[in-house]
């Protein structure tokens, strides 16, 4: 029990932080910690990790909502088309063969984190908002379509394409990209998670539990913090997070 609670402990400090600084799918740290080092069947693992990541980006957009780092309207129009490609992205990938796109999610981590530090994100919400609203929605689909296909057909990614397209096409400044995403994931995450329990079953819940409970606490920790640090310091904090969790994650996966 005890070296579960540490598996746990772990897997929630890397998650949560990552959802807290950076939006990042608590499933990119966590599947991998409970497959590797606990042996938990993957489809399993997976339902906890989106399980987990319900509740840490629900209180991680809270907090950027608080502090008015939320695009919610725009949010909500990628968020609803994030869903529907993802459904179309699935589709798609039953007839193709496995592909080897299995680190996808973990690349991007690490070069978005890598990104953050050579090349850190300056736009001021003076410039993000002067972009017209018909423009923002038409980016936001456009955006949507493609986070949604590549979460459906690779599995993995969403959180890092959200971030990497909010700041890059888009024109967002990091925090608000930041608070969009895990707005945005919280309802993806839900949907995969009951999706997840719905046909696999319940899974480990004490795993289920201590997960849960530390991602939340990290979250909620890296959330508070990235809202009063300035842009550079959030800028670098973020890119050190991701090139840290990225690398780790890679690490781990030579133990499989």
């Amino acid at each position: 029990m005890i070296y579960k609670l540490i598996i746990c402990f772990l897997s929630g400090l890397g998650a949560g932080l990552g959802t807290g600084f950076a939006g990042m799918s608590a499933a990119a740290v966590i599947s991998p910690m409970l497959i590797t080092f606990l042996g938990m069947p993957a489809y399993e693992a997976v339902g906890i990790a989106l399980a987990s990541d319900v509740l840490a980006s629900a209180i991680s957009a809270y907090t950027y909502g608080k502090n008015k780092n939320l695009d919610i309207r725009n949010g909500f129009v990628m968020m609803v088309t994030v869903l529907l490609f993802t459904l179309v992205g699935s589709f798609v990938a039953s007839f193709v063969p496995n592909t080897t796109m299995g680190n996808f999610s973990v690349c991007m981590t690490l070069l978005l984190g890598i990104k953050f530090i050579v090349k850190p994100v300056m736009t001021t919400k003076e410039a993000m908002n002067s972009v017209s609203r018909k423009k923002r929605i038409t980016q936001s689909v456009l955006c949507g379509s493609v986070v949604g296909f590549i979460c459906g057909f690779v599995g993995a990614g969403g959180g890092m394409m959200m971030l990497l397209l909010l700041t890059s096409v888009l024109g967002y400044e990091l925090k608000t990209a930041v608070g969009t995403s895990v707005f945005i994931m919280t309802f993806t995450a839900l949907t995969g998670a009951a999706t997840h329990f719905a046909i696999g079953g319940m899974p480990d819940m004490w795993c289920f539990i201590f997960c849960v409970a530390f991602t939340l606490l990290w979250a909620r920790i890296a959330a508070k913090f990235a809202n009063k640090a300035s842009a550079v310091v959030l800028n670098r904090v973020t890119g050190v997070v991701l090139a840290i969790l990225g690398s780790a994650i890679l690490i781990v996966g030579f133990f499989k």
